[in-house]
């Protein structure tokens, strides 16, 4: 079966995907990125992974309560997807916007597989995402990745 991240979109937009592991500087480079983007003129969009309202409180709880299972994160992670993608990337893509994503659809490949969620079963949950014009990975040593994370916080997660 064809989804929509094996066919190039048709809105006027460009969507710009960046994904890796924490502290391999995804964020940082593509705040720069937005931000030459504006000065050259194109009208920008930013949207991160997880950041839905509709979603992040029942995320916030259940992560610390500890009370989420694989599949439940995975439900409440495409849920957090679909309200982006709906308000946060569509309407931008629309209005010849270039968006700029902190983390996409592949992120939930990744970990949802990874926690146990079949395979095929989250790729169709995600079916409805766009495919990117431009989807990056930022692949740094462990070590530098922890590194970067300890600079910034006080413990790991």
């Amino acid at each position: 079966m064809l989804n929509n991240l094996t066919r190039q979109h048709e809105y006027p937009g460009k969507l710009i995907v960046v994904e890796g592991i924490d502290g391999s500087g995804k964020t940082t480079q593509l705040g720069l990125l937005a931000k030459w983007l504006a000065a050259e003129g194109h009208r920008v969009s930013v949207t991160e992974w997880n950041s839905s309202l509709l979603v992040k409180a029942a995320t916030r709880t259940g992560k610390k309560k500890n009370t989420l299972t694989p599949m439940t994160f995975s439900l409440l992670h495409a849920t957090d997807f679909a309200d982006r993608l709906l308000y946060k990337i569509i309407p931008p893509l629309k209005a010849g916007m270039i968006v700029l994503a902190d983390r996409y659809a592949f992120t939930a490949f990744a970990r949802d597989v990874t926690r146990g969620v079949d395979r095929q079963w989250v790729r169709d949950l995600y079916d409805f995402a766009v495919r990117p014009d431009l989807a990056l990975y930022f692949k740094v040593p462990i070590d530098v990745s922890v590194d970067r994370l300890m600079a910034r916080r006080v413990k790991l997660k």
